[in-house]
């Protein structure tokens, strides 16, 4: 299975109870598309570059985990629809491990 990394933003004004509910929604909507191996790290509160739908910081959230698109266009269509997420950006990370085989 590809390995994927998604950052998101949250909305500043969330309270703790209310980030850890947004952070656990996603995390299951992963889990019930059969992603793997799911790791969370809360970034903590931080400003942003820019001015983002009127808001200056923005609570920092990194997934990691493997599975597959089907699982990462769910979790995103539904950050889509949020409104707790300012802004959300995936990358499927390249396997390093065959990319070491392959130059041996």
């Amino acid at each position: 299975m590809p390995q994927y990394e998604t950052m998101y933003i949250l909305r500043p004004d969330l309270g703790d109870d209310q980030t850890d509910q947004a952070i656990g929604k996603y995390q299951t909507i992963l889990l019930e598309q059969g992603a793997q191996n799911l790791e969370t790290q809360h970034r903590g509160r931080r400003r942003l570059a820019y001015e983002i739908k009127k808001q200056r910081e923005g609570i920092y959230i990194q997934m990691n985990y493997s599975g597959s698109g089907a699982a990462v266009a769910a979790m995103e269509r539904a950050m889509r629809l949020s409104d707790e997420v300012i802004r959300y950006l995936t990358i499927k990370l390249e396997d390093t491990a065959n990319q070491v085989g392959a130059e041996a």
